[in-house]
């Protein structure tokens, strides 16, 4: 199998060449048809590497495939080859790029089916797939860069898809100004690699880290600007707010690219450079905090929101604090287990959603919806499960997930769990606030929407069904020990662990704190859950068009603690005023007025000239008279 591993990243490249050169021309049925088996034969070839690995693991050996294609670059001592690594971590990763993926693709052809750029649109979604496995597959940081430097183009591009709507085309804008920040990150901590260490392979970086010292002052440089990138790749404080807008684009571009892959490459990124990260308790600390803000703050921003997706996008950004919360507290595999059961029922969340949208005519506003359980009950029941599992309800998914960092979190500092609960209080609430305004209640839409209120197709409902079933089981790929499990997917990373000091980090709670933990989790997320029933199912209390009568905190939700009109007021409208003001008097009265001068000197200098070149014979023997006075006029003074 492993001489077949080009063929992972090739195969949805030539997906995207082939719908991309042939938009115009195939039938949207090939289209389709290409697009989806572009990501489903990778698949295929993931899941029979995965078992390999796997198989591997069981056997008790520590199993790393390598495939070197060819030498990129040699500058020095320096050589830099294309060459791909497949171990636990990436060839786990790769089951979820592609399988979920996949699952998305299909949906698509059925929620787009009518757009006349449904070739763009696949096209675009394949050279996604390209870049995020090469970014997973990528046995040193410059492949990685590439990868990570291609999902964020191909973010812009989909998120601005409709770029004709200017909004959309702003929010596009935004996420890539947004990540670039974030890569600049990374791009100068790929020098101090380089610098410090003198290769770029991952294998040899992690050699030589594992020798030095805990808090050596160039790795803490390193992985402060790694966290950098992440910060902005994966939507954490300050530079989350493009996460939000990024909601322009088609429901299943939010389901691939912000639920279940690209936002957490930074997440991966982190688990990959564990030994760096590991050697920096400063960088971990800072990670905390930020990560448990950000999952604070966007929770609180999610409670009052009426737009279906973006209670979501919230939602997303929250989650992903509680990855890096995991991260920072060294709850590694708790981080990485969260990716995995995250992408199960965000994904499911957000297609289910794009379910609702297209029964509603693309009605978003939840305020609108309302007692569609009837009408979609697929779709309903499995916005349910989802609902229940990114809630923290056992015994589904997100319980397991979820109660692992937050009992790392209890074991590093009570604040961080503290508040980690209260994310979770929040989380419950504005889930099943959505579930319940959704699907519950009396119909609030127009009669028009009434009438062609129906099921998705099969293409639409199969991927909501098979995510549900993940979205239930995926919880027992990691079942504690205070459970009968036995860790089974920290026992498959731990090869990635080795030369790191993640021992130093590992759970030591009893079982008894870990039921008393759990329990609250779960008792908060279930009472929740009720209280929201009783506002929204029982009572049927509608959310109001005006915030500002609701209260101090509403309204602050409901603005989203107005930091997109603090970054405008702070950087944007400075920036803009800047930018003028270069263009006005630097540009245009400055470089181009003395460019524009001088040429406007020559050209009346010429325009001068010329008249004595008239063609005129009496203008001629005038100018002769007067050249014959001056020279006797000069011989007489002269003499």
């Amino acid at each position: 199998m492993a001489e077949l591993l080009w063929l992972i990243p090739l195969i949805p490249f030539l997906g995207f060449v082939l719908n991309g050169l042939g938009r115009h021309s195939f039938p949207k049925p090939v289209i389709g048809l290409l697009g989806s088996v572009a990501v489903f034969v990778p698949f295929v070839l993931s899941l029979l590497l995965f078992s390999e690995v796997w198989a591997a693991r069981q056997a008790g050996e520590s199993v790393a495939i390598y495939q070197h294609l060819f030498d990129w670059f040699s500058v020095g001592s320096l050589h830099v080859g294309l060459s791909f690594l497949v171990d636990p971590l990436s060839a786990t990763m790769l089951l979820i790029i592609t399988g979920i993926g996949f699952l998305i693709h299909l949906y698509s052809y059925s929620y787009m089916h009518n757009d006349k750029e449904l070739g763009k649109f696949f096209a675009f979604l394949n050279l996604f797939i390209f870049f995020m496995t090469l970014l997973v597959m990528g046995s040193n940081y410059l492949v990685m860069f590439i990868g990570w430097e291609g999902v964020g183009l191909c973010s812009y591009l989909l998120i601005g898809f409709w770029f004709t709507n200017s909004s959309y085309a702003s929010a596009a804008k935004k996420a890539f100004v947004m990540n670039r920040i974030g890569d600049l990150g990374f791009l100068i901590a790929l020098f101090f690699i380089l610098g410090h260490f003198g290769s770029l392979e991952y294998s040899a970086v992690f050699d030589q880290a594992a020798s030095l010292s805990v808090g050596d002052s160039t790795v803490v440089i390193i992985t402060l600007l790694l966290f950098v990138a992440a910060t902005g790749k994966s939507a954490q404080i300050p530079l989350f707010t493009w996460l939000p807008d990024a909601m322009a684009g088609p429901t299943p571009v939010s389901a691939l690219i912000h639920a279940a892959t690209m936002v957490t490459a930074g997440v991966y990124m982190v688990v990959r450079s564990n030994v760096l990260f590991l050697l920096s308790p400063l960088t971990l600390e800072i990670m905390a905090i930020v990560g448990l803000a950000t999952a604070l703050v966007a929770a609180f921003i999610a409670l009052t929101q009426n737009d279906i997706k973006k209670v979501l996008a919230y939602s997303t950004v929250s989650q992903l604090g509680y990855m890096f919360l995991g991260l920072g507290v060294g709850a590694f595999t708790g981080a990485f287990f969260h990716v995995l059961t995250h992408a199960f029922f965000k994904a499911l969340l957000f297609l289910g959603a794009g379910s609702v949208i297209h029964a509603m005519g693309n009605e978003q506003d939840m305020r609108r919806m309302g007692g569609l359980r009837k009408a979609l009950p697929v779709t309903f029941a499995t916005m349910f499960i989802a609902t229940i599992a990114i809630s923290g309800i056992p015994p589904f998914a997100g319980f397991f997930s979820k109660d692992e960092i937050l009992a790392h979190a209890f074991q590093a500092n009570i604040v961080y769990w503290a508040v980690g609960i209260l994310t979770a209080l929040f989380t419950a609430f504005y889930m099943f606030r959505l579930l319940f305004l959704t699907f519950f209640g009396s119909f609030r839409g127009t009669d028009d929407q009434r009438a062609h209120l129906h099921e998705s197709p099969w293409q639409m409902t199969v991927p909501l069904v098979v995510l549900a079933i993940l979205s239930v089981v995926g919880g027992l790929i990691n079942l504690p020990e205070a459970l009968g499990g036995h860790h089974a997917l920290a026992n498959f990373l731990a090869p990635v662990y080795s030369g790191s000091a993640i021992e130093n980090y590992a759970l030591q709670l009893s079982h008894e704190t870990e039921y008393i933990l759990m329990a609250v989790s779960a008792v908060i997320a279930i009472g929740v859950a009720l209280y929201a029933y009783r506002q929204y199912a029982a009572k049927n209390s509608i959310p109001t068009e005006d915030a500002t009568t609701k209260g101090l905190l509403y309204n602050l939700s409901y603005h989203k603690l107005y930091i997109d009109e603090f970054y405008d007021t702070l950087i944007v409208k400075p920036l803009k005023w800047l930018s003028n003001f270069l263009y006005t008097y630097v540009e245009k009265l400055g470089i181009d007025g003395f460019v524009n001068g001088i040429a406007s000197f020559f050209v009346g200098s010429g325009k001068g000239v010329r008249q004595l070149q008239s063609g005129y014979v009496g203008f001629y023997i005038l100018m002769m008279v007067l050249g014959i006075m001056a020279v006797l006029i000069y011989g007489i003074i002269t003499i």
